[in-house]
C-alpha cells in the first residue's frame, strides 16, 4: 500500500461545502467536496489529525485500495492477495460491510463473507465481535474499493458530553451550522433554548482552539503501523488561545441548565461559558460586543405542540429584535412557517440537511438593526 491514499470525510448531505471550508482552513491540501462529504489525498498523519481536529466531519475513512472483480471466486482470490498486514493486525477483529451497485457481484452479504474469510485465513484477524474494526467495501461497476473506518465511534462523541436532553443536536452538526452562520471563534455566541448546551460549548471550544477529539480514542489506534508517539505529538490537551468573549446558554428547564453546566465543566470551557434558567421570552444577550444568537428550537414534529410553537417563535423573534441590536441570528428548524413566525428578516435559507429523521435548514439574518 502506498504512503498516500484517498481520505474521505463524511458530512451530512447539504453541508459538504461547509466541511470543505473547514478542511481547507485546517490546511489539508487538495480537498474537494463530493456527495456526502469531502475527500483529499494524504497519509496516516493526515488521518490522525483529521480525526483529532475537524469539528464537522462525522467520520474519517481511509481508502486503502481497490481492484476489479466480476464474480465471487475472483473477489475471493484477489482479496487473499491484498496486503492486509500493511494496515490490519492479526489480533484485532474486523467486521466487513459491503454494498453492491451496477455490478456482476450483486449479493452484498456473500461478498462481505468472502472478504472476512480471506482476511481471517491470510492474516489471522477474526471477523466481527466486540471492538471490531470496520472495513467498508463498495462494489460499483465491478470495481471493489476498500475503506477503513479510522474513527470508530462517530466523531460527534467528543468524549466529554455525558448528559443530553430531548432531540439533541450532534456536536458535528452544530459545529457545521455555526460555521455556516459565519462563526469563526472571534465573537460571543448565545443560545436562548440551549438544552444540553451543544451550540454554546462548541462555540466556546472553537474560540479557545480546543481539539475536537482531544478526550477520546479512535479506531486507528488499533491499526498496524500506528505510531503512538507521533500521534501524541499532534494531540493538545488544552486550549491553543484565550478568549475574552462570553458564551451564554439559557433554558426554562432547570435540568437542562444543570446538564449544560456539567457538560461545559467536562469540556473544560466553564471559564468562558455561563448557563442560566430563563424562558426564551426573558432572554437577554451577554454584555459586550454583539455576536451570534444560535438556536435549535422545538419543531413540533417530535417535541411540542406545533400550534403553541408559533406563539413561542413569535415571542422569541420579538425579544431578539428588541434586545439584540447588532447581533446576527441563526435558527435551525424543519418548518419554514415557524421561522417566518419569528418576524425576523431572514436571508435565503440554507439547503435541507438530514437531522433525526427530518430535514432541517439554517435560517440566518444579517446583524439586526
Amino acid at each position: 500500500m502506498s504512503s498516500t491514499f484517498e481520505i474521505f470525510l463524511a458530512a451530512p448531505p447539504g453541508l459538504e461545502p461547509v466541511l470543505l471550508d473547514e478542511t481547507r482552513e485546517a490546511g489539508f491540501a487538495g480537498a474537494k467536496a463530493v456527495p456526502g462529504g469531502v475527500e483529499f489525498d494524504g497519509g496516516w498523519p493526515d488521518v490522525w489529525r483529521a480525526n483529532l481536529e475537524l469539528r464537522g466531519a462525522s467520520r474519517v475513512l481511509a481508502r486503502i485500495g481497490s481492484f476489479r472483480a466480476f464474480h465471487l471466486a475472483q473477489l475471493d482470490k484477489r482479496a487473499r492477495k491484498f496486503p492486509w498486514g500493511d494496515v490490519l493486525r492479526p489480533d484485532v477483529p474486523v467486521k466487513v460491510e459491503a454494498v453492491c451497485r451496477k455490478s456482476k457481484i450483486y449479493h452484498a452479504g456473500a461478498a462481505a463473507q468472502r472478504i472476512e474469510r480471506a482476511i481471517e485465513e491470510t492474516l489471522g484477524a477474526p471477523s466481527g465481535g466486540a471492538g471490531a474494526l470496520k472495513l467498508m467495501v463498495r462494489i460499483e461497476d465491478n470495481l471493489v474499493t476498500f475503506s477503513l473506518d479510522t474513527s470508530g465511534d462517530l466523531l460527534h462523541k467528543r468524549g466529554h458530553k455525558e448528559a443530553v436532553g430531548k432531540a439533541p443536536m450532534r456536536e458535528t452538526l452544530a459545529s457545521l451550522f455555526l460555521r455556516q452562520a459565519g462563526y469563526r471563534g472571534t465573537e460571543p455566541v448565545a443560545d436562548p433554548m440551549c438544552g444540553s448546551g451543544t451550540f454554546v460549548i462548541e462555540a466556546a471550544e472553537m474560540a479557545l482552539g480546543l481539539q475536537a477529539g482531544r478526550a477520546r480514542r479512535f479506531a486507528f489506534e488499533q491499526f498496524a503501523g500506528y505510531d503512538p508517539e507521533a500521534f501524541a505529538a499532534l494531540r493538545r490537551s488544552g486550549p491553543e488561545r484565550d478568549t475574552t468573549h462570553c458564551f451564554q446558554g439559557s433554558d426554562r428547564n432547570a435540568g437542562a441548565v444543570e446538564m449544560a453546566t456539567a457538560n461545559a465543566d467536562r469540556a473544560a470551557v466553564d471559564g468562558c461559558t455561563r448557563f442560566l434558567q430563563a424562558a426564551a421570552g426573558d432572554f437577554t444577550p451577554p454584555p459586550g460586543a454583539p455576536g451570534l444568537v444560535m438556536v435549535n428550537p422545538p419543531y413540533g414534529a417530535r417535541i411540542g405542540n406545533k400550534k403553541l410553537l408559533y406563539a413561542l417563535h413569535g415571542s422569541l423573534g420579538q425579544v431578539l429584535m428588541e434586545r439584540c441590536s447588532g447581533w446576527r441570528v441563526g435558527i435551525v428548524t424543519s418548518e419554514g412557517g415557524l421561522s417566518r413566525a419569528t418576524g425576523l428578516p431572514f436571508l435565503p435559507p440554507g439547503p435541507p440537511v438530514p437531522h433525526g429523521g427530518l430535514k432541517v435548514r439554517l435560517y440566518q439574518t444579517a446583524p439586526l438593526r
